[in-house]
């Protein structure tokens, strides 16, 4: 009889397996797509991006179109019309100010030579794009040196040579010139203190290259930007969303713990309390432009508008915190995601088993100091868990920021050395309004293509950071929790 039963007992689970495969598939099948989803993602991100700091080669190009002509520049995209024979090339040609435009686009079928000269160089120039062609001599005062008899190293040696010396105090009264020849044949100057870097990509060894892909990727994370945010680094939006985010954690952290403590331990359950779960769980659903004018009508005008009546009236009527801000839009921010705190921190209460509850009130502990020292550090993870996600949601979040503080270019830095150190009135820079800048504010968006997508790189590593740390750290405060579960 106990076989039978065993027996029985083994059959229904079989067919309680087949009857739940599809499921099984199903589910699998999701985890997979999303991982794909995932590694794509990434994928183009990094391929995209990082292809903006690798040293392209210059191509000449000898085309017939419209008469004789010689081009030099990047190739960066390829289009094919309806016949297949015909494609057209998007050549980036560089020299913005010598020429009508950067880009330019060349009929593949009018190139009749080809080639990669060593001695072309890529000049980049600190108030407009990179220039690129040959080097043909150095005017200082009236005295001229002729460049282009020397080689490539000797050029290069010139080159970075004169822009150390030009960091110095300079005795002369003429600002030294270099003159650069186009691949039409015309020769330009180059004012030396508008130099940024020279250097030669096609006699580049692989070392060199990536020696100058690590260099670049370390001036685009230290360096402030230039020219309209299409040249130079993103420092100061690195920073801008640091500390946006820690200051919206330091806020969103006890309001949305004390928040959830009292729905979940001292609440009583009614309609009230239901109303008030579906209001905090509608209010993670609203759109996060709405947020921002929220915080621009009340929080910057009302708010700031009354501390300014009270305490700056000597300033007015030019606002002092009657503006737009980091403090602000730290605040806005923190309301935007105490929703996903709320909840998060709810259902970890809800997880903690009552028994712990009952021990600890037994052993003669007050219902405060069990929710301390005994139900909030069993609910820890889960609060970390809400905590991570707000702050990789507001990462990204763009919306509401462009009411409440964020600037195209913000001459100041949010801390400095002045005192108060930390200033929360100043506007501020952020890595996703930077991304939505580039993309939909430049003038030739192919030219700062890579650009966009190694920032929204910067951007997905930042929340993929942040949610590993919250996973590392939930398993360890698990792990700390186990035995008192146990009991």
């Amino acid at each position: 009889m106990p076989i039978a039963k065993r027996l029985t007992g083994v059959s229904s689970l079989q067919s309680g397996v087949r009857r739940a495969e599809p499921i099984v598939w199903l589910s699998a099948g999701a985890v997979v797509f999303a991982l794909l989803v995932l590694i794509g993602l990434l994928s183009l991100l990094a391929v995209r991006g990082l292809t903006h700091f690798w040293p392209q080669p210059l191509l000449l190009l000898q085309t017939t179109e419209s008469g004789p002509q010689v081009q030099l520049g990047v190739i960066l995209d390829r289009e094919t019309g309806s016949s297949q024979d015909l494609e057209q090339v998007l050549l980036h040609r560089g020299g913005e100010g010598f020429f009508d435009s950067p880009l330019v686009w060349i009929n593949d079928s009018t190139v009749f030579k080809r080639s990669l000269p060593g001695n072309a160089l890529v000049i980049e120039r600190e108030s407009l794009g990179p220039i690129f062609g040959f080097l043909q001599s150095l005017r200082v005062d009236v005295q001229m040196t002729p460049m282009s008899e020397l080689s490539l190293d000797a050029q290069l040696g010139v080159l970075r040579d004169a822009m150390r010396a030009e960091s110095g105090a300079s005795t002369s009264s003429v600002e030294p010139v270099f003159q650069l020849r186009l691949a039409s044949g015309r020769v330009v100057d180059v004012p030396l203190m508008d130099m940024k870097a020279a250097y030669a990509p096609n006699s580049m060894m692989m070392s060199e290259k990536v020696t100058h892909f690590a260099g670049a990727i370390g001036r685009f994370l230290s360096e402030s930007p230039r020219r309209s945010n299409v040249q130079g680094g993103v420092f100061p939006a690195i920073l801008g969303t640091v500390i946006l985010v820690l200051l919206m954690a330091v806020v969103v952290s006890p309001l949305g713990v004390l928040a959830a403590i009292y729905l979940q331990e001292y609440a009583q359950r009614g309609p009230i309390t239901r109303l008030v779960r579906i209001a905090v769980n509608n209010l993670a659903g609203v759109p996060s432009v709405v947020y921002g004018v929220f915080g621009l009508g009340f929080f910057v005008y009302a708010v700031g508008g009354s501390l300014d009546a009270l305490f700056f009236e000597d300033r007015l009527p030019a606002p002092t915190l009657g503006t737009p801000g980091m403090l602000w839009a730290a605040l806005t921010m923190a309301l935007l995601t105490l929703p996903v705190v709320i909840v998060s921190t709810e259902e970890g209460l809800a997880r903690v088993p009552a028994s712990l509850r009952e021990g600890s009130l037994a052993l003669g502990a007050t219902r405060a100091e069990t929710l301390w020292h005994v139900v909030l550090p069993a609910a820890s993870p889960a609060v970390l868990t809400g905590l991570i996600l707000a702050v990789a949601r507001a990462t990204g979040e763009v919306a509401p920021l462009l009411l409440i503080g964020v600037a195209k270019y913000a001459p100041g830095l949010p801390v400095s050395t002045e005192y108060p150190y930390l200033h929360l009135d100043r506007q501020f820079m952020h890595l996703g309004f930077y991304v939505y800048d580039l993309g939909f504010q430049s003038t030739h968006l192919e030219t700062v293509e890579g650009l966009v997508f190694a920032t929204a790189l910067l951007l997905v590593v930042i929340a993929l950071l942040l949610n590993i740390a919250a996973v590392l750290l939930r398993s360890r405060l698990r792990n700390a929790f186990k035995p008192q579960e146990a009991i």
